[in-house]
């Protein structure tokens, strides 16, 4: 039986000051984590077992689909250089030398790893479908550490891969993760959201995200309750109310006017007159490609969108096909708009492919909410004037016509025609469609069932171990006012407590025995606080560390009675003390086979 008086559990009554979301204050001062260094943490006792209980249910429903491996966390550079992420990652992958110089990573991901294993092991169709997956530590070389472990440059990781012969099986391999993580979620007792998503720096075909709604979440989810629709923002899209358009002036072409030092999209509309949306703005980058050499170079990307919207970078680089962008400089607005920042414009640029060759060309992309569009004012390319008339197609053209706005609150869904709303949201699993990105630039192949060469088509699949249970507490502090959490009995550290309010009472001593050796005997994960503190004392730690189940040992035994807490309802009830071990089973069996259920968007 785990005594508390005999185990290390440093609970701590203030936060430390430097930590900022709920899980991250409640993490330190519950004693499941210390912090070594930023973004790096040692898990303590009550962090273990979590963590632990965690790694058990995914491991469980992952056996249920794949065959689990473990995979180097140290890689080569010369296999991470076959699909061109050696230099694609960035400054995010941890790189180093050995002794003898040669240079090596420290693993975000396994792409490559079971690639290479597939390729040089897989020879046949009838060796397919397969599904490889592990738990183990990752890094990544995190720019800005934050909010616990939700923003870490060491965490925990279920990675795993499928490999099949054509799109069908990839389907099904697909189908058997996305039902094996809504069992992994919905045991964990997370209330969840499953939304479309963008496939980021794994490429493929497509993404689905698991998220929780959460205040301390980076990320943004757009969704409709009425239609079921959810998507990160850097995938939603919706449709736009109708904008009533200007009136041309003049003749109706073009007409340069002076606007001294209207220079922001609020300026120039009070200035018109006019409605933010009915302004051209103009966003100007820089973004990164490889060229046909493998070499990274830089090429212009300008995007053009209403005034009272805002780019997506995410959108804008899968449409540009680049990598990575960043906001021009003054010489090279100068260069590619002969203006300056504030008065940018669409008339007169030089696009491509039209005017390939030109040194001043850029990719000019123009958002799908300037489509039809007429009589809209935007900057002329010179300091203090603007143009107006402007209508796109008429006076100024592109090189593509995209969605690369972000979704605002309130805008329609494209189904429904209902307001979408938006709400912070952090992810617990990501499952991608990855086809033949990694088995063709690493040269997987397989005999299909004509005997032709064939390359496997892969996806991968992640869930942050971590962001379970970090994902599980904001939940719960929210609920419970923020300054403490009850995590559900399949991940929490124990899943009962049995508090002796006064250990010098023999007859509290001994009744707090006979509870927690009968809940033990019952298969309940039980620790009895047999600590020489104050009731209050002990009262708040047991909260304070997430137990879902409190048991108090008090007044009431004279009567045969003890006090059950259930920190998952908030309620609190007597019962006798010899049913009170049957009780708890059925609650703690309860709350197992009848877990909270996906939420609607």
């Amino acid at each position: 039986m785990h005594r508390w008086s005999r185990l290390f559990i440093p609970t701590l009554r203030e936060a430390p000051a430097d930590a900022e979301v709920a899980s991250h204050k409640l993490l330190l001062r519950a004693g499941y984590i210390r912090q070594l260094g930023a973004g790096i943490y040692s898990y303590l006792f009550l962090g273990n077992r979590s963590i632990n209980k965690i790694i058990g249910i995914v491991r469980e429903e992952m056996d249920r689909i794949g065959q689990e491996f473990f995979l180097p966390a140290l890689n080569p550079k010369e296999i991470w250089e076959e699909s061109g992420r050696w230099s694609g990652m960035g400054d995010n992958m941890f790189r180093l030398e050995d002794r003898k110089g040669a240079q090596l990573c420290l693993a975000m991901t396994h792409e490559e790893i079971v690639t290479d294993i597939a390729r040089k092991e897989l020879r046949s169709y009838k060796q397919l479908p397969q599904i490889w997956y592990q738990i183990q530590t990752k890094f990544r070389d995190e720019p800005r550490p934050r909010s616990g472990l939700l923003r870490v440059r060491q965490f925990l990781m279920k990675d795993s891969y499928s490999f099949d012969l054509d799109e069908a099986g990839l389907d099904v391999s697909y189908n058997k993760h996305d039902e094996a993580y809504r069992r992994i979620f919905t045991r964990s007792g997370l209330n969840f959201v499953v939304v479309e998503a963008d496939s980021g720096a794994m490429g493929g075909s497509g993404s689905q995200e698991f998220m929780v709604y959460t205040e301390a979440g980076e990320d943004l989810i757009v969704s409709c309750p009425e239609s079921g629709y959810a998507a990160n923002m850097e995938k939603a899209t919706s449709r736009l109310f109708p904008v009533t358009e200007m009136e041309p002036t003049g003749d109706g072409l073009p007409e340069l006017v002076h606007t001294p030092g209207r220079a922001a999209i609020a300026d120039v509309a009070e200035f018109f007159k006019i409605s933010p949306a009915s302004d051209i703005k103009t966003v100007a980058y820089m973004g990164s490609k490889k060229d046909g050499t493998g070499k990274t170079v830089e090429v212009p990307i300008i995007a053009f969108l209403r005034g009272d919207h805002f780019v997506n970078e995410t959108k804008l680089m899968a449409t540009a096909y680049v990598t990575e962008l960043r906001t021009m400089a003054a010489e090279e607005l100068a260069l590619y708009f002969g203006g300056p920042a504030g008065y940018l414009g669409p008339i007169g640029l030089k696009v491509l492919p039209a005017d390939k060759g030109d040194p001043s060309a850029a990719f000019v992309v123009v958002d799908k909410g300037l489509e039809g569009r007429k009589n809209m004012v935007g900057g002329a390319n010179k300091l203090d004037y603007h143009y107006r008339n402007i209508v796109p197609g008429r006076d100024f053209t592109w090189t593509r016509v995209a969605d690369i706005r972000n979704v605002n609150e309130g805008d329609l869904d494209v189904s429904s025609g209902k307001p979408l709303k938006i709400g912070k949201a952090v992810e617990i699993g990501h499952i991608f469609k990855l086809g033949n990105k990694y088995s063709k630039s690493m040269g997987a192949s397989v005999l299909n069932r004509e005997g032709k060469e064939v390359m496997p088509i892969m996806g991968c699949y992640g869930i942050g171990i971590e962001r379970i249970l970090t994902a599980a507490i904001e939940s719960s502090a929210a609920h419970n006012g923020g300054n403490s959490y009850a995590l559900h009995p399949s991940i929490a550290p124990f899943q009962a407590v049995v508090t002796i309010t006064n250990v010098g009472d023999a007859n509290l001593l001994a009744a707090g025995e006979k509870v927690a050796a009968a809940l033990e005997d019952a298969g309940v994960d039980v620790i009895l606080d047999d600590r020489d503190e104050r009731a209050g004392v002990k009262f708040k730690d047991a909260d304070l560390v997430g137990i879902p189940f409190r048991i108090n040992i008090g007044r009431g035994i004279a009567e045969g009675k003890v006090e059950l807490v259930d920190r998952l309802k908030l309620t609190n009830e007597e019962h006798p003390i010899d049913e009170i071990a049957t009780h708890l089973v059925g609650l703690v069996r309860q709350a197992t086979l009848n877990p909270v259920d996906p939420i609607t968007p």
